[in-house]
């Protein structure tokens, strides 16, 4: 991969990770990960576009969270690498599923938006408001305990959320000692204020009606429903908007990047999949 650093409006630096050749993707990688986790994904589009990566803020080799961060922050710092790249896709996962929307009202020069599993709230839905105790637990150092509270608030269907709550705990425990879980803990401080960031910012789904750019908004099939019921709700009011449910795909699918998963999206972004 290509390496080039650009500087923020507050003078923060972005290292921007670029690779393939084509028109220009941007990937907004979810909360608890980075851009080590859309590896395979860049790589499944790096045959047709140029694909750009970069680490939001609080993870590794970009500015550290000084508590002062909001919803224009990320908007600012994307708006750096569209300005140094020229793309005019993004790509948003979950959380990043969440800035990519918000920029497409922003007035950022975005002309195709693709998200998966949007993390946003949507008509008051509750899948959210477990922010203050997980923000609290995490404050404390308690990160199993922080994980399980919000797992089974965001999987409400997981067997998971059905253990009694010291079961799930365990579980979650043993997770954290794994090498993914030992990453997620790393990066488990930046979770809360993005958390608080889409909860604030909680409304109807035609807060997003004004969004010019064409947009494709995805879920898995085997994600939590609110997902697509969020993605369809935006769908129904917006301009240019398409939902789709992607089939045999959970939360992760994006890590993992299958074929079947990765063509959709390629054909959005070379315009042969068109929002309805």
């Amino acid at each position: 991969m290509r390496v080039d650093k650009v500087t923020s409006g507050d003078g923060a630096n972005i290292p921007v990770y670029s690779t393939g050749a084509g028109p220009g993707i941007v990937i907004l990688h979810g909360g608890g990960a980075a851009v080590r986790d859309y590896q395979r994904l860049a790589a499944a589009l790096s045959d047709r576009f140029t694909v750009h990566l970069y680490n939001r803020r609080g993870r590794p080799d970009t500015a550290p969270l000084t508590g002062t961060e909001t919803t224009e922050t990320d908007l600012a710092d994307l708006g750096v690498v569209l300005e140094h790249t020229g793309a005019r896709s993004v790509f948003g996962h979950s959380g990043g599923g969440f800035v990519a929307l918000r920029a497409g009202l922003s007035g950022l020069p975005l002309e195709r938006i693709a998200v998966y599993d949007p993390a946003l709230r949507i008509e008051g839905r509750r899948e959210l408001e477990f922010v203050d105790e997980f923000e609290r637990l995490v404050a404390a150092g308690d990160h199993a305990r922080a994980m399980t509270v919000m797992a089974r608030t965001t999987y409400p269907d997981d067997i998971g959320a059905k253990l009694p709550f010291g079961l799930a705990l365990g579980v979650t425990r043993l997770f954290l000692r794994t090498p993914i879980g030992r990453r997620f803990v790393d990066l488990m401080p930046t979770i809360p204020p993005e958390v608080r960031r889409i909860h604030e910012h909680g409304g109807p789904a035609g807060d997003y009606a004004g969004i010019t750019a064409e947009m494709l908004l995805t879920a898995g099939s085997r994600s939590p429903r609110y997902f697509m019921e969020n993605c369809q709700a935006i769908a129904d009011v917006a301009q240019r908007g398409r939902a789709l449910l992607i089939p045999k795909s959970s939360h992760n699918a994006a890590n993992i990047a299958r074929a079947a998963f990765v063509r959709p999206f390629a054909d959005f972004f070379a315009g042969s999949l068109k929002a309805a």
